[in-house]
């Protein structure tokens, strides 16, 4: 059975913010105070192996979540445990368990070749040598970054040198990897690369991943979990498969015909697009089936091609924020 590895209950943090007041002028005026919440009253749960998207939009309190349970903010209230220890009281503790990766940080030193950078970390760490270079063999391997190990690391791409960062974050085999943008400014390339890296990595090590992204594809192709936040607040915990399934309102069909003007006509069918022998449709889910859709339209037209398209992760989730109609 799958322990539990993050435990969060209640966890809340403000912050006092200042404002300058109105009524008062002159360079000794005074300012207004007030807190505002990042995080309200949280709860979470991650199992073991748990492969889990954190989002939500900019200032939703993921980031500031990640930070608590890593162990680089105190909580305002609540309380929480990651891998047995609670991350703000056993923060050295607590190190040698978890990898945290920020897009935009480095554990690697900018002058220094990656491998050396490697054999720093393995010292910090505390790393027995036989164990590290096992693990760092199994990392070049999976990362592919076997000819990067020479490269100083200011002179990486920023595609390699994500991939090289994560690894650095697994050298001391952590049971749980935080990922807060994690593809942020890369190009198609390399997203993709790393995302693949990122799934052999789960299967390889049963690494617990928690990651922030405000990219549908890395958490379509990462996650089986998602969890959404807004203003601090829990809005939805569901698996990635529910969540299509449960918040989709609509799918696209694409067929080809015989015909060369084809028009289809119905009251939950739009017509998104249309051109010589091809129609592309938009097909209210919430009230007709698509496999009615697809009989009416084999009853009508010659068909040559068709596919079915989801309604995209991205809209799922702009829908629900916008909303604000999901089960706590």
């Amino acid at each position: 059975m799958a322990q539990s590895i993050i435990d969060v209950q209640g966890v809340t943090r403000t912050f006092k913010s200042y404002e300058k007041d109105a009524s008062s002028k002159g360079w000794f005026s005074r300012k207004k105070s007030h807190l505002l919440t990042a995080v309200g009253d949280l709860d979470l749960v991650l199992q073991s192996g748990e492969k889990v998207a954190f989002i939500g939009p900019n200032g939703a309190g993921k980031s500031t979540t990640l930070k608590i349970l890593s162990g680089l903010l105190r909580p305002t209230s609540g309380i929480a445990e990651v891998c047995g220890f609670v991350p703000w009281e056993q923060t050295r503790q607590l190190a040698a368990h978890i990898g945290l990766v920020f897009g935009q940080r480095s554990h690697l030193w900018p002058a220094l070749s990656v491998e050396n950078s490697f054999d720093l970390l393995a010292k910090i760490y505390g790393l027995e040598e036989k164990a590290y270079q096992e693990q760092r063999d199994k990392l070049i391997d999976v990362f592919g970054i076997e000819k990067l190990l020479p490269q100083l690391a200011r002179t990486l791409s920023l595609g390699q040198r994500m991939r090289c960062d994560i690894a650095a974050a697994l050298l001391h085999q952590p049971e749980v990897l935080f990922l807060d943008e994690p593809t942020i400014g890369l190009d198609v390339t390399a997203k993709a690369l790393l995302r693949d890296h990122l799934n052999v990595l789960a299967r390889e090590f049963e690494t617990t991943i928690l990651l922030t992204s405000h990219d549908a594809d890395d958490v379509e192709k990462i996650c089986h979990r998602v969890v959404l936040i807004d203003h601090g607040q829990k809005l939805l915990d569901t698996s990635l498969i529910n969540l299509q399934r449960d918040f989709t309102h609509f799918k696209t069909l694409r067929i080809a015909t015989e015909e060369r003007d084809p028009v289809f006509v119905h009251e939950h069918v739009a017509m998104a697009e249309r051109g010589e022998h091809r129609l592309v449709l938009k097909v209210d889910v919430t009230h007709i089936e698509m496999e009615k859709v697809v009989s009416l339209c084999l009853e009508k037209f010659k068909l040559l091609d068709i596919g079915i398209e989801d309604m995209p992760l991205e809209e799922i989730i702009k829908t629900i924020y916008a909303r604000k109609a999901c089960p706590l």
